[in-house]
């Protein structure tokens, strides 16, 4: 879990890219999933766009999972989505 996601220039997303290219032949289906409080779902949802979502409350409902599987056509492009979510606050990436 990447509870706080590393800058955007840090070698932690090459390490992490090059695991997802050496993993994933592209293109292929990607499961994002992030915890974030629930106030942070409109700006988490705006990354995604028209793709599906699903979403679930935590048991007292100040904290919901965000779930999408897209289709992702590079690891840049996973990266980049990556990056965007990591801009929202309090945005746990899993």
């Amino acid at each position: 879990m990447m509870k706080n996601a590393p800058s955007e220039k840090d070698a932690w997303w090459e390490g992490f890219q090059r695991l997802l290219d050496e993993q994933i032949d592209f293109p292929d289906e990607y499961l994002f999933k992030f915890i974030v409080p629930a106030d942070g779902l409109p700006a988490l949802k705006k990354i995604f766009g028209r793709h599906p979502v699903t979403v679930r409350a935590s048991s007292k409902g100040r904290y919901l999972s965000v779930t999408a599987k897209m289709q992702m056509h590079s690891s840049d492009e996973i990266i980049a989505l990556y990056q965007a979510a990591a801009k929202v606050d309090k945005v746990m990436m899993l």
